[in-house]
């Protein structure tokens, strides 16, 4: 993985397998997505629905943790160059910011 700056923000370079471990994550949370759909359509039981929401909501934070790593790595590698230290540290405070409101 590498970054670069842009337009005053730090983007990510994944790689192939990167990429394809992050896709391969949501398409699992893709199929209980799916799966969750199918138990309202065949009236299941409420308690039954609202585990399946809660397991995908937990794996959608798994991967906002692990963009958020990835991000966090790369941009520290950023402020390293004197040069880009406050943009590398606003990056990282817009991206705490937008994870926290996972969180509410």
């Amino acid at each position: 993985m590498d970054a670069i700056v842009k337009d005053d923000r730090i983007e990510l370079r994944r790689t192939d397998d990167e990429k394809k471990a992050l896709v391969q994550r949501l398409n699992r949370i893709e199929g209980q997505v799916r799966g969750l759909k199918t138990m309202i359509e065949d009236n299941r039981h409420c308690q039954d629905e609202v585990q399946q929401i809660a397991a995908a909501t937990a794996a959608l934070r798994e991967v906002a943790l692990l963009i958020i790593a990835q991000h966090t790595e790369q941009s520290l590698q950023v402020a390293m160059r004197p040069e880009d230290r406050d943009l590398a540290m606003n990056d990282i405070t817009q991206l705490l910011r937008s994870a926290m409101r996972i969180c509410d």
